[in-house]
């Protein structure tokens, strides 16, 4: 609904609604290029690991991304916490037994002189872009804030917020999740492919060094993924996502400790040696969606907001950059103008759709349940690898390399 029209209204550049990483990311980056900035979340960000409600899955920063981070003003702050992906392996465990009966090797020092990316838990993201939004001058951060009601208009949208106040922006974005207000607001839709998975996140120790490899075993139900972190008190870490479908990750969360710890060790294959379980779990539904259109009158939709994909590959929040990349070079003059939302709208949404696909058809294909079709599928990564112009090819269009 529009503001009372008694009402006082704050103008500002941009704002950006929706304070989880990509949001909190695009307020420091619009921030840093001297833009006022206002970003509003419902939610205070949790910025420990042991916090009520904390987001123990971590981020995989491509090149790409790091390239953006740098740009503005991030990367300095979070590259000491962060974790190198040096070589990224595939392992099929599909076999009759769950042990390893093929692994493959992506090395980035085939197309790169740099790592595949970095690695970094989520809540320590938020606590370091927090404090980053803390120091850029016409920057505010509320958290406790939402989003109420937009009415665009062709100079400004207004934007009613849950506190009562009102704000005129030339430019909101939209980085307010899968169920985005904004995008509602707006009368967006979306297409969603529910897979009936869900996913566990959490930390372990490990006996073997990971040696700056992110390894994916697969074998039925969706892929388990083991990712660097720095060492935890003195011992080998990395962060899991373990994909699987719904009933099946309900009944491991009901698990003793010491029976989880067993169905953990045997779902590994045993790459990292022993797995011992270093945090608490959380969980999250597995959907593909992307938006029908990816702007309105002075509105842009990126991260969640314009599209979701199953967490393979690390595409998720490098794909929500490269949203972020593009508007800021879209946005120089005018922020929110029509031909510039017009083009970011061109630029990202088939690119965005391209990626969908073909991380729907990966997360099938590590669904599969019979034995044959899991055959099926270890031969055919066993015959791409050994293709190396395939192979170097699958690396850059993994990083968004051209």
């Amino acid at each position: 609904m529009p503001p009372d029209s008694d009402r006082a209204v704050t103008s500002v550049d941009v704002l950006v609604s929706g304070g989880g990483v990509a949001g909190l990311i695009a307020a420091a980056a619009f921030g840093a290029e001297g833009r006022s900035v206002l970003c509003v979340d419902p939610f205070a960000p949790v910025t420990t690991e042991d916090g009520p409600g904390a987001d123990l899955r971590t981020t995989a920063f491509l090149q790409p991304s790091v390239d953006l981070l740098d740009r503005i003003g991030l990367w300095g702050r979070l590259a000491p916490h962060a974790a190198p992906l040096q070589v990224m392996r595939i392992v099929d465990a599909g076999g009759a037994r769950p042990v390893a009966r093929l692994t493959r090797e992506f090395d980035a020092s085939e197309i790169s002189d740099r790592p595949f990316g970095w690695n970094i838990p989520n809540w320590l993201l938020r606590r370091e872009i927090s404090a980053r939004l803390a120091e850029l001058p016409g920057v505010e951060f509320r958290p406790g804030t939402g989003t109420a009601g937009l009415t665009p208009r062709d100079d400004a949208a207004l934007v009613t917020l849950t506190d009562g106040s009102a704000v005129a922006a030339r430019l909101v974005v939209a980085a307010d999740g899968r169920d985005s207000p904004v995008r509602r607001a707006l009368g967006i839709g979306v297409r969603t492919i529910r897979y009936g998975q869900k996913a566990l996140a959490f930390a372990v120790t490990h006996e073997r060094p990971h040696d700056n490899v992110s390894t994916e075993v697969h074998r039925s139900g969706g892929p388990f993924t083991l990712v660097p972190l720095p060492d935890r008190d003195g011992r080998p870490a990395s962060a899991v996502v373990w994909m699987e479908r719904g009933p099946r990750i309900a009944q491991l969360r009901a698990m003793p400790r010491e029976d989880f710890a067993a169905e953990l060790n045997a779902r590994s294959a045993g790459v990292l040696g022993h797995l011992t379980q270093a945090t608490g779990l959380t969980e999250w539904p597995i959907i593909s969606q992307i938006a029908d259109r990816y702007a309105g009158p002075r509105t842009a939709l990126i991260a969640e907001a314009a599209h979701v994909v199953p967490p393979i590959g690390a595409q998720g929040l490098n794909m929500s950059l490269a949203d972020l990349g593009s508007l800021l070079d879209l946005s120089r003059h005018d922020p929110g103008s029509a031909d510039s939302l017009a083009a970011y709208a061109r630029r990202r949404r088939p690119e965005a759709l391209a990626r969908l696909i073909g991380i729907d058809a990966l997360n099938r294909a590590s669904m599969m349940t019979p034995r044959p079709l899991r055959d099926l599928r270890a031969a055919a990564l066993g015959g791409l690898y050994a293709l190396a112009p395939v192979r170097r090819t699958m690396m850059r269009a993994g990083l968004g390399m051209r």
